[in-house]
């Protein structure tokens, strides 16, 4: 009997969901305890750090102790090459096909290594890291599932956007992430993995954290824009704002890969030594700079929140200077220290310390913007555009800025401010000639790992079936195997020049050229988008 062509589609779209949520529960449960860990481990690393301050006989044994960690980070960067950097290229990197996660290894090491480092007092963050082990997790789930390598490319993304939004707090966010950044495209599949993942892991965080007797609040309570709307006189304030985060945006983004180049002329022959000199400078100027500045260590959550409106707690004051030089100071330590974990290649997260830099900026723009007559009433609004801007102008995720702002703060009143201030950032950016950080960091590690340099051009001939994945599809709107390109349609008997906006239809041959280490597994790739 001949299959109905609906059947194909919707068994798929069935086992996306299901296969989701299961990736979603698990990712849930291990990234809510990384989180609270992390939390914990924040807390001790600024309370180690007041104790050496007071009592400097300690440090040639918080020396000791930053190499001894150095060489255990250098040891399981060996172990897994893939948690070298801020963990969302890396991540990206799988959801496209272009990088296999080993998923017990990665994300057991993830997760051990960039706790010692907070530890360690290095300015990381939580939510990067989450996004690999979230993503690590997907592929797990789908491979003990024993479904194919396309299944777990959804996975991998679907565990990936539940990592960032159980770290955030933030499902929307997590879900922008799929579209904007992993595929930069929009499918029905990537909309029903994320939006199944998400979900599952968001109860799941939910179901902990009652379970732990902990109040569930947005990630940064202390800021409040309840009737607080902007009045057109002030919006010169957000240009400003706009254009100076912008800038000092696509400053630290060309200092990452300067930093980058820098380390790149360490010459030792043996990859060990290597990374250990690397990783080593990294933690120990890290470590000065934690032992300087305690607001500077960590993610950054603390830092935000001491600078909202409601907080019970200001900035800790640099040598007895006044705020606006604290933030400043603030600011540019955890951005050098940032930089130097991404260029030594230091497993580490940079989602929140982009964030937390830009909320600095946001609080050094209130002191100028208050004594040029802006009411105090917005300065929370403020430092939200700033944490916004700076994040859009590295990252050129504008949508996921703008949706994360209004979730962070559970609150929709400062959307037309943020929209105009990441636009702003965003057109500055794209007037520099940047690109998003995370693919430009994902390229670079492409060419220093050199990856794909033995794979093989293969060239297939499949047919489109009637009820398959790609039917009734634009080319660009399918999710092909990574390094695959379509060169020729034949429809009819007659050749259709492949575009992007191409159409495909039931009974169209495809000659489809891809560069791959395994014919055998992009053929089964192909079979599974094209065929019923």
């Amino acid at each position: 009997m001949k299959r109905k062509p609906w059947k194909s589609v919707y068994r798929n779209a069935l086992q996306l969901v299901l296969v989701g949520a299961v990736t979603g529960v698990v990712v849930g449960l291990v990234v809510t305890i990384y989180n609270l860990l992390f939390t914990y481990s924040e807390d001790f690393a600024r309370g180690s750090y007041a104790a050496v301050r007071s009592n400097p006989l300690w440090i040639p044994v918080w020396v000791l102790a930053l190499a001894l960690g150095a060489f255990l980070v250098c040891s399981a960067i060996q172990a897994s090459k893939i948690i070298k950097g801020c963990g969302i290229p890396e991540t990206e990197g799988a959801t496209r096909g272009i990088l296999r996660l080993h998923w017990w290894r990665d994300a057991t090491l993830m997760f051990a290594v960039t706790l010692l480092e907070v530890f360690m007092g290095l300015s990381i963050g939580a939510e990067g890291s989450s996004v690999l082990i979230g993503g690590a997790i997907g592929d797990g789930v789908s491979s003990g599932l024993k479904r194919n390598f396309m299944v777990r490319r959804y996975q991998v993304t679907g565990g990936a956007c539940a990592g960032l939004a159980v770290a955030s707090n933030a499902p929307l966010t997590g879900m922008a992430f799929a579209f904007e950044e992993a595929h930069k495209r929009f499918t029905p599949e990537v909309f029903i993995c994320a939006f199944s993942s998400v979900i599952f892991a968001m109860l799941t965080r939910t179901l902990l954290y009652a379970a732990f007797q902990m109040p569930v609040v947005n990630a940064f309570d202390t800021f409040s824009f309840k009737e607080v709307v902007l009045p057109l006189k002030d919006y010169p304030f957000v240009l400003l704002a706009g254009i100076v985060c912008g800038v000092l945006g696509v400053l630290f983004y060309k200092g990452v890969f300067a930093v980058r180049k820098l380390f790149r002329k360490i010459s030792v022959k043996n990859s060990f030594w290597r990374d250990f000199i690397k990783v080593s400078i990294a933690i120990l100027l890290g470590g000065c700079i934690a032992l300087i500045a305690v607001d500077a260590l960590g993610g950054g959550h603390h830092l935000i929140q001491s600078l909202g409106s409601g907080a019970d707690h200001g900035v800790t004051s640099l040598f007895g200077m006044p705020l606006v030089w604290t933030l400043i100071v603030v600011a540019l330590l955890k951005g050098i220290a940032t930089c130097l974990n991404v260029g030594a290649g230091v497993p580490c997260g940079i989602f929140i310390p982009i964030i937390a830099i830009g909320a600095c900026i946001g609080g050094v723009l209130n002191q100028a913007w208050l004594a040029m007559g802006m009411d105090k009433a917005f300065c929370d609004l403020m430092i939200m555009i700033c944490m916004a801007t700076f994040f859009a102008t590295i990252v050129k995720a504008p949508l996921t800025s703008i949706i994360m702002i209004c979730e962070f703060t559970w609150s929709f009143s400062p959307l037309l401010p943020v929209i105009i201030g990441v636009s702003i950032g965003y057109i500055i950016g794209d007037i520099s000639r940047t690109d998003g950080i995370y693919d430009e960091l994902l390229e670079v590690y492409e060419k220093e790992e050199k990856l794909h340099t033995e794979y093989k051009e293969e060239r297939f001939e499949v047919c489109v079936a009637e009820g398959s994945l790609a039917e009734k599809r634009e080319i660009a709107a399918v999710l092909w195997p990574a390094n695959a390109r379509i060169v020729a349609i034949t429809r009819d008997g007659k050749f259709v020049v492949p575009e992007g906006k191409t159409v495909l239809c039931a009974g169209d041959l495809l000659t489809i050229v891809c560069k791959t280490e395994d014919r055998e597994v992009s053929g089964d790739d192909l079979n599974h988008i094209v065929g019923a």
